[in-house]
């Protein structure tokens, strides 16, 4: 099978991490910001990740693609859903997003390895959000709001171990959430963090914070 993915976006993210958790072979495929061809003779519009089972018929959906990989074999998502961490990602969601997008247009990807891509990308994400520099400005207000929802996530997360559909949903916004270098997580947050990275093989973005 091959997946089309961007590194950054945690929606890949979690059509990656199903594969790892589960230690199915993929053709991992970066398409170029910019690229509007690929998507859409795939699947008919311009988004991903898209998957392309091996009979040729492809899936767009980043949920979709998670259900139909974890069918394969014996599944592995068997932790309830829990509806304490639905809503705290819904919570979370927007602050990160002012916090991590400005950082992604920055980022080391190869989605966006060409001054072309990356100016495609930056125009995109403007388009949605404004202007990017007045929201890497306000960083420090965005920290001060999203720390206290990290806080809070601790006892969510209690001693989480079995994977289950909301590890999928909540773990790509912590992933994201790595790239900025000014929020500081909560050492059992962390913990989480690693763990997951480690048994999905998806790396975390400490490396390239900002």
């Amino acid at each position: 099978m091959k997946l089309y993915v961007y590194e950054h976006c945690p929606f890949c993210t979690r059509a990656r991490m199903i594969f790892g958790l589960k230690g199915l072979p993929v053709d991992l495929q970066v398409i170029m910001e910019g690229d509007v061809e690929t998507p859409t003779r795939l699947i008919g519009k311009k988004a991903v990740p898209i998957l392309e089972k091996d009979d040729g018929t492809h899936i767009g959906e980043s949920l979709d693609i998670v259900r139909f990989v974890d069918a394969i074999g014996t599944p592995i998502l068997v932790a309830p859903q829990n509806e304490p961490l639905d809503a705290w990602v819904k919570e979370v969601w927007p602050t990160a997003l002012k916090l991590f997008i400005p950082r992604f247009v920055e980022g080391d990807f190869a989605e966006v390895a060409t001054p072309a891509a990356r100016q495609a990308y930056r125009l995109r994400e403007e388009d949605a959000f404004g202007n990017l520099d007045e929201l890497r400005n306000a960083t420090p207000m965005f920290v001060a709001q999203i720390e206290p929802m990290l806080e809070a996530f601790v006892p969510l997360l209690g001693t989480r171990k079995v994977i289950g559909i909301n590890d999928i949903t909540l773990w790509p916004v912590l992933r994201s959430l790595s790239i900025v270098r000014a929020v500081t997580f909560p050492r059992a947050v962390r913990s989480y963090m690693d763990r997951i990275s480690q048994e999905c093989d998806v790396p975390l973005m400490f490396e390239q914070s900002r």
